[in-house]
């Protein structure tokens, strides 16, 4: 067996980026965006939602339903997505993806994407904002076709689907596609289901390892047949959704989909982890994928609204594996124990309350003055601004352990 050799990049001394630990790996930067930025967004959407913007701001800031669900899912979600996988493609082939330099050129055009959608004209938001999926997702693949790492191709696949998802999403904002109204919501709604799939498969590897792992006396089954087909299902329910499959269609491959999903937590003892927050945090994030795509099915006989289900697998599924990933990989990539403490129960619990909280206001449980969506939105703020708070030490210092990364 070949053994791959890593060893620290040499800095390039005398440049602003060349010692801050904050360049030395992808999850440092993107991680800490990500959680401020989301932080700050839902409030400042919130204020345009209940018309709290006034006067000058409200027509300087292009702050809208179509720049919500857009910068949540190719804004945040998108920044963790690349951090998370410039970190992961680092273990899996031991060459380095972008650090320093070349790092923090990728970092500011995300910034300059959410600063661009926010204040620029949308043509140069779009272009300035289209950018970074394409050019975040080649690095990832020169190093796995350097290494031969064919079995994760998927993934920058995966990222090429986002960036096309993205181009759709500003052609029709832009009025190129003749379609008017709420057709963008179509290719938000598609990246968000492309990353319940990505976040599906790389559950499937790992949630189980974790549990056996990190909870003493679990044996998780794992039975690689149905691992296959669940993927298949949800991939084959994604693509009916987006391409307005019939209604009795959709609904069976959403339900079927779903029902795989409790049967492999239920195999994979998701019941077993409830003492151990870094664990059960993974699982019930899972879980809320199966709640999403129910609610789907639901929706496609107008039986409850779409919002319910998208945002099911927007806050309750893809928020909170985000959360469970930044808080795990950011503890064992500087070093730490891989323990919860009471900041990092307090932001799982608090984006659990956000996810059912949201799903309850979009099933119509709410009051005339939107209470349920506040308190939603209040929790979602202040999960990610106590990981902000919490783990910007450890991102932005070296790792405890004199490790790279």
């Amino acid at each position: 067996m070949t053994l791959l050799h890593i060893e620290e990049p040499p800095a390039r001394t005398g440049a602003w980026y060349s010692g801050h630990p904050v360049w030395r790996l992808g999850f440092r930067p993107f991680y800490l965006g990500a959680a401020l930025f989301a932080a700050l967004s839902i409030p400042l959407w919130m204020a345009q939602y209940f018309g709290w913007l006034r006067g000058d701001l409200a027509g300087l800031l292009h702050v809208g339903f179509a720049w919500h669900m857009h910068e949540m899912v190719f804004g945040m979600a998108a920044a963790v997505v690349v951090g998370f996988l410039y970190t992961a493609a680092f273990n899996w082939t031991g060459l380095w993806t972008p650090v320093r330099g070349k790092l923090a050129a990728l970092v500011a055009l995300w910034l300059l994407g959410r600063v661009a959608m926010l204040l620029a004209p949308p043509l140069a938001a779009a272009v300035v904002d289209w950018l970074f999926l394409p050019l975040a997702a080649w690095p990832l693949w020169r190093v796995m076709r350097q290494s031969g790492n064919k079995c994760n191709y998927f993934l920058v696949v995966l990222l090429g689907l986002m960036a096309l998802a993205n181009g759709v999403f500003h052609a029709i904002a832009l009025g190129w596609l003749g379609l008017a109204g709420v057709a963008p919501m179509l290719p938000a709604q598609a990246a968000i289901l492309v990353i319940v799939i990505m976040e599906t498969a790389i559950g499937t590897r790992i949630i189980p390892m974790f549990t056996r792992n990190g909870a003493p006396g679990t044996t998780p089954l794992v039975q690689p047949m149905l691992d296959r087909v669940s993927l298949g299902l949800l991939a084959a329910s994604a693509l009916a959704w987006v391409l307005a499959a019939p209604a009795w269609l959709f609904s069976s491959l959403a339900l079927a989909a779903a029902a795989l999903v409790l049967l492999r937590l239920w195999r994979w003892q998701a019941l077993r982890t409830l003492s151990v927050p870094l664990l059960w945090i993974m699982h019930l994030s899972y879980a809320w994928i199966a709640v999403g795509f129910l609610l789907l099915a639901l929706a496609s006989w107008q039986l409850v609204s779409v919002s319910a289900g998208f945002h099911a697998l927007a806050v309750g599924s893809m928020a909170g594996l985000i959360l469970g990933m930044m808080t795990r990989t950011t503890l064992g990539h500087t070093g730490r124990p891989l323990k919860a403490g009471r900041a990092e129960r307090a932001m799982f619990m608090l984006i659990q309350l956000s996810a059912l909280s949201r799903v309850l206001s979009a099933l119509g449980w709410d009051s005339a003055g939107g209470a349920v969506l506040l308190v939603s939105a209040a929790c979602w703020a202040l999960a990610f601004g106590l990981y902000a708070l919490v783990y910007r030490p450890y991102l932005s210092n070296p790792r405890v352990d004199g490790k790279p990364g």
